[in-house]
């Protein structure tokens, strides 16, 4: 009985070796390709399970499992020469995938690392050939996008006879190399010098011109101030001329009393000025006599009498 389950037991390993032998899994990220002796026998693109000989370990039948999805891979420091004949870096990426395994497995027996090695030469090729026929200004402008695209144009040949499509083809920086950044930054720091010393220039003489007009309205101003002033002055004078007249023709002898207090105030306001002059002239007429008449003249003296005649002997 016991051997009876025991040869059982062996018989239902057997079998389960055999049926997990037998199938495989493919999900919906992968390519599984079925090779029997070295052969391709047949290659699954859809997920599901799958069936196949057991035995792999006899090289019977092998399942080689290869991407279904959109694989990238970078190439950074390339170093290309455009038409001005200068260098800058590269950096730049691929995106494809893997359309024909059969072919993909044919060629580079399903080693991703192999068709990338081989794809990444043509890029650095094509890449060189692009900038060569370019200035470097192209790759920052509109013209990026065609550059991207022809380099694309020229991997897919090559890529399509790896089994591989080429999605997409991006440039991530283009920089220039440590010399002809130093040039460049020189070039750079004197275009900008000369724009600062024309923007100076240009505004010394905006400020000239400015401080031309500025003087030149000082002038029509004082001129116009000084002319305004000068009507004002006669208008003035005339105004005081009519009420020193009006003045003198209603009281003569006010307005003669009303001058000369005038006069003395500013002949002797205290400044140190000496004044010789006589007291009874007509400049001091008014301090001995408050109606201005001139003081009377001093009676003369009494001529002396004449001597005795001398008697006669």
């Amino acid at each position: 009985m016991s051997n009876r389950l025991t040869a059982v037991l062996v018989g239902l390993a057997i079998l389960l070796f055999l049926g997990y032998s037998s199938i495989f899994v493919v999900n919906e990220r992968q390519q599984a390709i079925v090779v029997r002796f070295g052969q391709i026998q047949d290659v699954k693109t859809s997920p599901g399970l799958y069936f196949k000989l057991p035995f792999a370990f006899m090289d019977a039948d092998r399942v080689q499992y290869v991407e279904n999805r959109a694989l990238r891979f970078d190439h950074d420091n390339i170093r290309v020469q455009v038409s001005g004949g200068k260098f800058y870096e590269v950096d730049a990426f691929v995106v494809y995938r893997i359309t024909d395994a059969r072919r993909f497995r044919q060629t580079v027996s399903g080693d991703q690392m192999s068709a990338e090695s081989r794809l990444r030469t043509r890029l650095d090729a094509s890449l060189r050939r692009v900038y060569g026929l370019r200035g470097f200004e192209s790759a920052l402008s509109d013209a990026r996008a065609s550059m991207m695209q022809e380099v694309r144009d020229d991997l897919r040949p090559d890529a399509e006879s790896l089994g591989i499509s080429i999605v997409d083809v991006r440039i991530r920086r283009t920089d220039l190399t440590q010399e002809v950044s130093q040039q460049t930054f020189e070039r750079m720091k004197s275009e900008r010098l000369a724009e600062a010393e024309l923007i100076r220039a240009r505004g010394n003489e905006e400020a000239q011109r400015r401080r031309a007009i500025a003087d030149r309205q000082v002038v029509e101003l004082e001129s116009d101030a000084r002319r305004q002033s000068e009507v004002l002055r006669g208008e003035g004078d005339a105004e005081r001329n009519k009420v020193f007249g009006e003045a003198f023709q209603r009281d003569p002898n006010f307005f003669e009393f009303y001058r000369s207090m005038s006069a003395y105030a500013n002949a002797l306001n205290g400044n140190g000025t000496t004044l010789v002059l006589s007291p009874d002239s007509t400049f001091f007429r008014y301090f001995n006599n408050i109606d201005g008449a001139a003081p009377a003249a001093p009676a003369a003296p009494a001529a002396p009498a004449a001597p005795a005649p001398a008697p006669a002997n």
